[in-house]
């Protein structure tokens, strides 16, 4: 593939990820407020649509940038648009990736490699670990199905299962630690999200429309 060919294919996705990640989020806007009303400050839907809305604006902007680069703007805009700690989490994440992605993953390991420096950056940022309660929970799973070499049906049934592991948790982190048991019974809006994230990568990583 010529270098030409890569730029107009990263371009391509880029362009793809912003508006139907955002599209994807403005869907599930309500449940994911519903959720963050359980357990949280229920402003979790409201803050992710306004920052990916953002994303979603800038989409040309940032298909015009390497396909790191861009990951890296859209994870500025998370930050500065959303608030409480979601801005500051997936910001951190996107901006991890970018750099160490500077062309789109095109093999499970690769694309492991890319959401393995966004994974431990979210890590850094909240202080937080698997088994928190969190994003983190959702995503080790995608994690580990990627370094085996898993595709997008073993990506989504990953993160299925990680989002539904967080009903039976205890929160330790965020707002919802302070529930203490009274978080258990509750799926956390962070996984949630990142489920919606990746489901909308593995769609575009089959080509759906």
């Amino acid at each position: 593939m010529t270098s030409d060919t890569q730029s107009a294919t990263d371009a391509a996705l880029i362009r793809a990820l912003a508006k139907r990640c955002s599209a994807a989020i403005s869907e599930s806007a309500f449940e994911l407020t519903t959720l963050d009303q359980a357990i949280g400050d229920g402003d979790h839907g409201l803050n992710m649509n306004r920052g990916f809305l953002a994303i979603a604006e800038a989409a040309e902007d940032l298909a015009a940038a390497p396909f790191g680069a861009a990951l890296q703007k859209a994870g500025t805009i998370l930050v500065m648009k959303v608030g409480g700690a979601s801005g500051p989490l997936y910001g951190s994440a996107l901006m991890a990736m970018g750099k160490a992605a500077p062309v789109a993953p095109s093999t499970p390991q690769e694309a492991a490699a890319m959401l393995r420096a966004g994974f431990e950056a979210v890590k850094a940022r909240g202080r937080s670990d698997v088994g928190a309660k969190t994003m983190l929970d959702a995503l080790a799973p995608v994690l580990a199905a990627l370094e085996a070499g898993g595709g997008a049906a073993e990506v989504r049934a990953a993160v299925a299962q990680g989002l539904e592991a967080t009903r039976e948790m205890r929160a330790t982190k965020g707002r919802a630690a302070f529930l203490g048991e009274r978080s258990i019974g509750h799926i956390d809006p962070g996984a949630r999200s990142a489920q919606v994230l990746a489901n909308v990568a593995c769609d575009l990583a089959e080509g759906a429309s």
